[in-house]
């Protein structure tokens, strides 16, 4: 068992969304009015009159943007900690947007996708128009006690299955997000379609389509894999992919790669979620993981979905390989009462002997009398 002695406090970030009401002809328009001044005034015109604190964090923004600025694209307008609850007929949540010319500014009903308890804080908030809608995304804090995990619950990324785990507590392998390969395969294809008829207009729409679809499935898959870790009491490793885009294996293989396979995305999810519930989340290298026996440490071959040992013979499911690979590599990174992470040796960080068992109490001859049944 895995555990820690000490327990502390983190705080934990997320973003709540939410919508705004119907409004009233009059405050509509004042807010129109304050979002097209704050778009003017990011593409240049200083003279667009805007609310002295709007203004302020319309310079932060430019800042941080820098060259990467857009000026064909709209930006959210940011305000300050305006969001407070009055429980009233209509909805328990109001936001207050400062006016320029406006003493007080207006308040604006919004309904929240989820509830803002008393132990959560609000801080900035982001208002955005899309189409007739005006959508406020609110980044909200609370403190939360740091769990004392019991077991250890590996991640391995890949393109066949986005996601698969394995947990110390059980070795039985949990597979995530086929369809996203169909997903992107498919939007891929109508890409390339509608480039050969040139409708570029319809290829930036379904760009927009595409992201909203592949969010949804991340979202799914890391609030299955932050149930599946509270379920376990685990501490999450990820696999880090550091690298990978510069070692393609293929003409395909790298296609799948850079058109935009979501890992960074899926691994920031995890990790915010995973936060929220006091759960932290550790990346190790996936270095050489796909290219070594989970059993011996010897050195196999991945056709497809099979890997395959190649002294000993054994095979399994290539996805499973890697993540138990990384489980394994994990254990060196566990904390012990607040000592530094560190590294476990490998036979390829720190010169063992090809004879010498990469996992000191797995003998070779094990990877052949060992039978665990395991997915293909």
């Amino acid at each position: 068992m895995i555990n820690f002695s000490s327990e502390s406090l983190m705080k934990a970030r997320k973003t709540i969304k939410a919508k705004v009401l119907e409004l009233r002809k009059g405050k509509e328009e004042l807010l129109k009015r304050e979002y097209e001044n704050f778009q003017r005034y990011l593409r240049g015109d200083k003279s667009a009159p805007l609310y002295s604190a709007t203004r302020q964090q319309a310079d932060r923004l430019l800042r941080r943007l820098g060259e990467r600025f857009n000026p064909n694209k709209e930006y959210p307008v940011i305000l300050r900690k305006d969001v407070y609850r009055a429980d009233t007929k209509l909805t328990p949540y109001w936001l207050k947007i400062p006016i320029y010319g406006v003493k007080g500014g207006i308040n604006v009903p919004i309904k929240t996708h989820e509830l803002i308890t008393d132990e959560i804080v609000c801080r900035e908030a982001k208002i955005i128009r899309k189409g007739d809608e005006w959508l406020v995304y609110i980044t909200v804090e609370k403190e939360v006690s740091e769990r004392n995990p019991k077991s250890v619950l590996a991640i391995d990324l890949g393109i066949r299955w986005v996601a698969t785990t394995v947990n110390s507590n059980n070795p039985k392998p949990k597979f995530y997000g086929k369809e996203l390969r169909r997903v992107k395969g498919h939007y891929f294809w109508l890409r390339r379609t509608l480039a050969l008829k040139k409708a570029y207009k319809a290829i930036k729409k379904i760009g927009h389509k595409e992201r909203r679809v592949v969010n949804y499935i991340l979202h799914k898959i890391s609030k299955a894999i932050v149930k599946e870790a509270l379920a376990n009491d685990s501490l999450i490793i990820i696999g880090d992919l550091k690298g990978i885009r510069r070692n393609g294996r293929g003409r395909a293989f790298n296609r799948k790669l850079n058109n935009g396979f979501p890992y960074h995305r899926l691994s920031q999810f995890i990790e915010y979620k995973a936060r929220w519930h006091g759960m932290k989340v550790v990346r190790v290298s996936e270095r050489n993981t796909s290219k070594t026996c989970h059993k011996c440490g010897h050195k196999g071959l991945r056709v497809g979905s099979l890997f395959k040992c190649l002294d000993y013979g054994h095979s399994c499911n290539a996805d499973y390989n890697g993540a138990m690979n990384i489980l394994k590599r994990a254990m060196g990174y566990m904390p012990m009462v607040g000592a530094a992470l560190t590294q476990p040796r490998t036979r390829y960080g720190e010169g063992l002997s090809p004879e010498e068992p990469r996992i000191p109490w797995l003998q070779p001859w094990e990877c052949q009398s060992r039978t665990i049944p395991e997915p293909i």
